[in-house]
């Protein structure tokens, strides 16, 4: 992968940094990136974490949704996604809803507050993004599928 952020094409399959592999296990990326994603959230008056852009960003898509959907389109555990819809209820970003059909379950629903937070944190969120962006495309390939190979050789 270093080789090829430095256009330099030649990467053989998994013969790349092995400082690379640790910190793509030890979620030093992803931690950057939210780092980054936070920190333009604050910078821009917005009070959400990355994890609860997650949910929202799912919400926007598809609003009214069990709590078993959110956790798996976000790859959360159950009480994991608990705290978080409990912390988005706090802020009056979503409220839980029975479902009419099936009272045990909740239905995951943005309140007003929640909506009208779509347009400004999807430009805070796409600044972040523009930063990832930078990158060829062609590397953002490479990574993928490398990850990918890794992903398919460890669960093997």
């Amino acid at each position: 992968l270093q080789s090829c952020l430095n256009n330099n094409f030649m990467i053989e399959q998994f013969n790349f940094d092995i400082r690379l592999i640790f910190a793509i296990l030890n979620g030093k990326v992803s931690a950057a990136i939210n780092r980054k994603l936070s920190r333009n959230f604050r910078q821009n008056g917005l009070e959400i974490t990355p994890e609860q852009w997650t949910v929202l960003i799912f919400l926007w898509e598809k609003d009214g949704v069990t709590q078993q959907e959110l956790c798996n389109a976000t790859f959360k555990d159950k009480p994991s996604m608990t705290r978080l819809i409990d912390n988005m209820e706090r802020q009056h970003l979503v409220v839980r809803i029975s479902d009419k059909k099936d009272r045990r379950t909740n239905l995951i629903h943005l309140t007003k507050d929640g909506k009208e937070l779509e347009e400004q944190a999807r430009v805070t969120a796409n600044q972040t993004h523009h930063r990832i962006n930078i990158l060829k495309s062609s590397c953002i390939l490479h990574f993928d599928e490398t990850v990918g190979k890794i992903t398919n050789r460890m669960n093997g």
